[in-house]
């Protein structure tokens, strides 16, 4: 601004004035003022002027490239941010890396509240960070949230009653061989876990319950399909951690000739674009994605603007997708 002030031949204030399309300059000036801003490529920075109104209008968002689901939560935040008149920011979060080191990233932009998908960090952190700037959790459960102090909210799907609708529904097929293979440390697989082995004890099948320990990805079920082929028994159906896991079973039984449905149910958790492509229809528990990413910039926004100052858990309920990878056992 003070550069269009010198090359223009007035004084700062008037440009300001005149950027910001207040009166005050003759039209010979304002038309002047605007072409050298023109010529020199003059921008306003709007992060700097909100920064001096002690105000910002970004938010940060964390999110692992590599999940499915999660990517499905980014592109339905950027509209419902832009809705609110906010910008979104984005960082990778990456296995290999710290995630702190991406949160101060996100912070060292002038981002006034952060949204995470699936954070990995303890929930120490988690409190403290919200001590820091507004937070809101999304897709995990932090037990006793309501008594934390500071901004932090939770936004996620109901992970026991997904898993117990996943289970009933097995169940109701006939089949009693249910394997779970799980998340291992990823966000909301304890849940998970937990409420399947609470479904099949209610069935009554508490000595059939085998969990297999996986990973959120393709890879750790394809090595829990192999590792169920070398047991040399499969169980009638599988129960996966998340569709991705899915996948990685599903590749593996058909390529050793098992027929899916035929031979094995397989489900997965989530219903991520892929599940319903034609060649792999995959039956799944439902989350619903756009109203999660509503949910969390609905909070991350009220926090940031002082309009909700006590911590908050939005549940939201999980639907059954029955597609052709399950059949009567």
């Amino acid at each position: 601004m003070a550069d269009v002030a010198t090359a223009a031949g007035v004084s700062r204030t008037l440009v300001s004035f005149i950027l910001d399309g207040k009166p005050g300059a003759s039209e010979e000036t304002r038309q002047r003022v605007l072409a050298v801003a023109e010529e020199i490529g003059y921008r306003p920075d709007a992060a700097a002027r909100l920064l001096a109104q002690g105000r910002s209008r970004t938010i940060g968002v964390l999110t692992d490239v590599h999940q499915l689901f999660q990517a499905e939560l980014v592109t339905n935040i950027y509209p419902a941010a832009e809705q609110r008149g906010y910008d979104m920011l984005l960082s990778a979060n990456l296995h290999d890396h710290a995630e702190a080191t991406f949160v101060e990233s996100l912070l060292s932009h002038r981002c006034g509240s952060l949204i995470l998908l699936g954070p990995r960090s303890s929930q120490d952190y988690l409190h403290q960070l919200a001590d820091r700037v507004p937070t809101v959790v999304v897709g995990r459960r932090m037990p006793n949230i309501l008594e934390a102090s500071g901004t932090l909210a939770t936004v996620r799907t109901n992970d026991a009653k997904g898993m117990r609708l996943a289970v009933d529904y097995l169940v109701g097929l006939g089949h009693r061989d249910i394997h779970h293979v799980d998340g291992g440390d990823d966000p909301g697989s304890a849940d998970r876990r937990r409420a399947y082995r609470a479904a099949m004890r209610s069935h009554g099948l508490a000595d059939h319950i085998a969990v297999i320990p996986g990973a959120h990805n393709e890879q750790a079920g394809a090595s829990a399909a192999r590792t169920m082929l070398d047991a040399g028994k499969l169980p009638t159906a599988v129960l996966a951690g998340n569709d991705r896991c899915a996948l990685g079973l599903l590749d593996v039984f058909t390529r050793a000739g098992i027929a899916i449905p035929g031979e094995l149910s397989l489900m997965g958790y989530d219903d991520s674009h892929l599940s319903d492509n034609p060649r792999i229809d995959l039956t799944t528990i439902h989350q619903d994605a756009p109203e999660l990413a509503h949910h969390a910039v609905d909070l991350a926004v009220e926090m940031l603007e002082g309009r909700r100052a006590e911590p908050t858990d939005v549940v939201l309920e999980p639907k059954l997708v029955v597609r052709s990878t399950t059949a009567p056992a």
